[in-house]
């Protein structure tokens, strides 16, 4: 598949960096409101010396008062397609980096590389390229979804390129990736779909069940198979029915199941959202941005695989039928709108957004939480919860904005 003309959108300006911080010099941030997995603690502090948090600061530590300020953990996406104009299926090494940094400004300090459906060729290619970027460090790992999914289902998936899930051809894609591959979507109804599952899980790979047509008990079938995911939740799959409840009651049911969900409010009703809550609470939700290349940088005509994409509003069609092609969605946004409008507690949204995908991950024991030992990864957020810094391992991405 060839590579896709650039994207042609507008580019937003980035968060200044204002504060400046000398990499790896101790600090202390004070009087803060910092969430920590045993509960939220006023006037409190989080210490970093060098790329870690420390149960003290050190006698020369930098003080920075945060008086009136969030610090929650950096957030975390498993599910993400690109951004700031760059796709991490068809970009150069330098896009893909500019598409990671453009997520870091927002607050994503770990980030999965998601590709989209093309030919196992250029598919395999891809899986060697952001494998060098995992073995980096810039990535967490890689997600394919497509080309192994429903043609009943494919949203924004090139139809022609679709194939079924033959374990063989999944196999290529895992060791393709060279041990990096995280994830993988499959419409596990297809033939080879359960024996593909049962492949990815005896290698360490997640499988997700998603752009599916399955029924109630395929679904089961799959779980019971080894699938831990459920790929946006709702989107792609049948609707919930009385009498036919298809994949959702499945996933949503079974507490081996981590449900995505995409909270930018166009591809859920609120309504939706706190049913997948309530059913499942927040240690088996990780939102996701499934973001595109618009995803911080605006309006316009864009690529995502051979399939082109008008964004317009921040809502990205396909241009051909009008089908949601991803989102534009950045995970701060999806932060603040999870607590002032669908009413989540900061501690579930930061459950969402950080330690439940740090677990699904296996990266928990590094990431997802503010504990002594882990990695410095962290946000502030002033009192209406918008983005006043993001540091990533000690280093700040976009230093504070206290003024």
């Amino acid at each position: 598949m060839a590579t896709p003309p650039g994207a042609r959108g507008t580019a937003q300006s980035a968060p200044t960096h204002p504060h400046p911080a000398t990499a790896g010099h101790p600090t202390v941030l004070t009087g803060a409101t910092v969430v920590l997995p045993t509960g939220t603690v006023d006037n409190g502090q989080v210490a970093i010396d060098g790329t870690r948090i420390t149960t003290t600061a050190a006698e020369n530590a930098q003080v920075i008062d945060v008086t009136g300020h969030y610090v929650i953990p950096g957030f975390i996406d498993i599910h993400n397609h690109g951004g700031g104009g760059a796709s991490f299926t068809s970009g150069s090494v330098e896009d893909i980096l500019k598409g990671i940094h453009t997520h870091r400004l927002h607050g994503t300090t770990t980030l999965v590389a998601s590709t989209v459906t093309g030919d196992m060729d250029f598919l395999t290619q891809r899986a060697g390229l952001l494998s060098e970027l995992a073995e980096q460090g810039e990535i967490a790992g890689i997600h394919f979804e497509g080309p192994f999914i429903s043609p009943c289902r494919k949203g924004a998936h090139s139809e022609a390129l679709l194939r079924d899930p033959d374990p063989a051809e999944v196999r290529k894609l895992i060791d393709a990736a060279r041990g990096r591959a995280t994830m993988v979507t499959l419409a596990t109804e297809l033939p080879g779909g359960t024996d593909s599952v049962r492949l990815l899980a005896e290698h360490g790979v997640i499988a997700a069940i998603g752009h599916t047509d399955a029924t109630y008990e395929q679904t089961v079938e799959a779980i019971d198979a080894g699938a831990t995911v459920a790929t946006h939740l709702f989107n792609a799959m049948p609707p919930l029915g009385h009498r036919s409840p298809g994949p959702i009651a499945a996933l949503l049911e079974d507490d081996r199941i981590t449900v995505e969900l995409i909270n930018d409010g166009t591809h859920l009703h609120p309504a939706a959202l706190q049913l997948a809550f309530h059913r499942a609470g927040a240690d088996r939700v990780a939102f996701i941005t499934d973001a595109m290349d618009a995803a911080g940088f605006g309006d316009g005509r864009y690529w995502l695989g051979p399939l082109e994409v008008e964004v317009a509003d921040g809502v990205a069609r396909l241009l051909a039928d009008g089908t949601i092609a991803g989102s534009t969605l950045t995970l701060d946004r999806a932060f603040k709108r999870a607590v002032t409008v669908d009413g989540l507690s900061v501690e579930d949204a930061v459950t969402a957004l950080s330690a439940t995908p740090a677990r699904l991950l296996g990266m928990d024991d590094r990431i997802g939480s503010l504990e002594p030992g882990k990695d410095a990864d962290l946000v502030l957020l002033d009192a209406d919860y918008e983005l006043k810094g993001v540091m990533r391992r000690g280093e700040w991405v976009v230093g504070p904005q206290l003024r």
